[in-house]
């Protein structure tokens, strides 16, 4: 799918983008922790998040067109006066990292009628109307025991409706060079009305021995003082020994988890004076020093938390590259395949 035209580039639709994490990672073209990732042919045309701060730092680091709005307001079309862009009506790839805080209760399904659940529907919604080659969708290790593995199979099947080839696989960060313990779970979906197969996932490019080490991602931050680059500030919160985020990071290993609701307990730098930075924390997210997070520390965290890493979604896009390229000529990834998913209905 390699071309060298920026209007033939494949379009993208990205929902419940935050900060723009998985984002930059499709967009490519960014230099973290020493090692240089390649610009992508994939256009972002359309993303959307409720966060307005996640939104503002998006919009000024990225540079594409975010909408901050409610998604199931914008499909059923409730914001008449709104002067953003409206959702295109075709995309060749759709992403996503919808909530599944509500899914504990899929087994009957009402998990999927709860807040979040709704939210959920709505990337079923947008797949449904945009007909991708592809989507890709981001969400936690939680999801694939809740209800005892019902939740993901109940998602699987949704999106099998529509005519999709439907995979997911657990990812741990740290094999990807990130200097984290995170690990997620990535859901694909490729159309079988064009022939796709099942997706084909990234292999790791660093094996447990070779993490990335604490010290090798921030150890240039320790001794600098506070405010000394952009958002190289850090909680002032006092140690609550035994509760979570109170934990000293250790130095030749990886971090724990960024979270998003830290309530001001990040975790502590080693040397143990004072919590990590929101800059430290982006890096081990793998955000490049020049993406600037708005308009605050405590909000700098929780959108850095909330985020997918750069780096994990550049290694994503990579083989979103290479699978396209191998199963799909370039001149048919926008077909038309309409028809396709009339038994999932539009949002009520």
């Amino acid at each position: 799918m390699k071309t060298n035209s920026p209007s033939k580039k494949l379009i993208v639709v990205s929902l419940f983008s935050g900060c723009g994490g998985l984002d930059l990672g499709f967009k490519g073209g960014f230099k973290v922790l020493g090692r240089t990732y390649r610009p992508k042919d994939f256009d972002i045309v359309w993303a959307n998040d409720f966060d307005e701060n996640a939104c503002l730092t998006y919009s000024k680091n990225l540079k594409d067109p975010i909408v901050c709005g409610d998604i199931v307001k914008l499909l059923k079309d409730e914001y008449p006066d709104m002067l953003s862009p409206r959702m295109p009506e075709q995309a060749d790839i759709v992403l996503g990292g919808f909530p599944c805080q509500d899914f504990s209760l899929a087994g009957k399904r009402e998990g999927f009628e709860g807040k979040r659940g709704v939210l959920y529907r709505s990337m079923v919604e947008t797949v449904r109307r945009l007909r991708p080659a592809i989507f890709l969708a981001e969400n936690v290790k939680g999801l694939l025991s809740m209800n005892n593995g019902e939740a993901i199979e109940i998602i699987k099947k949704d999106f099998s409706d529509l005519g999709y080839e439907v995979v997911h696989k657990l990812h741990h960060a740290a094999d990807f060079g990130i200097p984290q313990n995170r690990e997620r779970v990535i859901i694909v979906g490729t159309d079988k009305r064009r022939g796709l197969p099942a997706f084909e996932y990234p292999n790791p490019t660093h094996a447990k021995n070779r993490w990335v080490t604490l010290v090798e991602a921030i150890g240039d931050l320790s001794g600098k003082k506070e405010g000394a680059i952009d958002n190289h500030f850090w909680s002032k919160a006092k140690m609550f020994k035994g509760t979570q985020g109170n934990t000293v990071t250790e130095r030749g290993k990886i971090a724990p988890t960024m979270r998003a609701e830290h309530h001001g307990n990040i975790e502590w730098h080693w040397n143990g004076k004072r919590r990590l930075s929101a800059r430290e924390a982006a890096r081990i997210q793998t955000f490049p020093d020049d993406f600037i997070f708005y308009p605050s520390t405590s909000s700098a965290y929780k959108q850095i938390g909330n985020a997918v890493p750069p780096v994990l979604g550049w290694h994503l896009a990579t083989a979103v590259e290479k699978f396209l390229d191998k199963h799909l000529n370039k001149n048919d990834i926008r077909k038309q395949t309409r028809g396709i998913g009339e038994r999932i209905p539009v949002l009520a």
